[in-house]
């Protein structure tokens, strides 16, 4: 059995992803704009997230995983789905739904400028520095939250707790 405590409420992330959607419209005012959603995690996310965009956007998936059924990352990154448009000379947004130890977002960073986009940035539901193992700068980030294993809203443990409406911390039996 595990606890789930409340650490971001439905409202304040309604909220702060309108925040980020006008920044967002904002900074790429006149660019056209590919926002990449890496799976699962950020679809719920990306789905607000891009609501709050007042922009001419594409949208592509990209699903990578690092976790597995554990906790904490194995390290490797498995690609099961790569990108359909093409971004070569894009301006491209990745939107993840946490950056945690860095590997992930690094590596995809790394992809995109291999496939030519004209810019790489990252926006993020929930930026975890003190985490960080690879230095990686969220360049949107929701909000900055330091610990615990967090669920809801996307974000999942074993495939399991996404559906949640708000971000909750749990603890014990994962």
């Amino acid at each position: 059995m595990f606890t789930k405590e409340v650490v971001l409420e439905k409202e304040r992330i309604a909220s702060r992803v309108r925040e980020l959607g006008q920044a967002i419209t904002r900074d790429y005012a006149g660019k056209p704009l590919v926002l990449v959603g890496i799976l699962n995690g950020a679809f719920i996310f990306l789905a607000d997230l891009v609501r709050e965009i007042d922009l001419p956007i594409a949208i592509d998936f990209i699903r990578v995983a690092s976790y597995g059924n554990s906790t904490r990352s194995s390290g490797s990154i498995r690609f099961s789905k790569d990108l359909e448009l093409a971004v070569a000379g894009k301006n491209v947004l990745l939107v993840e739904d946490i950056v945690d130890t860095g590997r992930t977002i690094a590596c995809l960073c790394d992809i995109l400028v291999a496939k030519k986009a004209a810019s790489v940035r990252i926006c993020a539901l929930i930026d975890k520095k003190e985490r960080r193992e690879v230095p990686v700068a969220v360049d949107y980030a929701g909000f900055a939250i330091q610990e615990g294993f967090l669920v809801g809203y996307g974000l999942d443990c074993a495939e399991q707790h996404r559906h949640y409406p708000a971000v909750y911390k749990i603890t014990g039996g994962i």
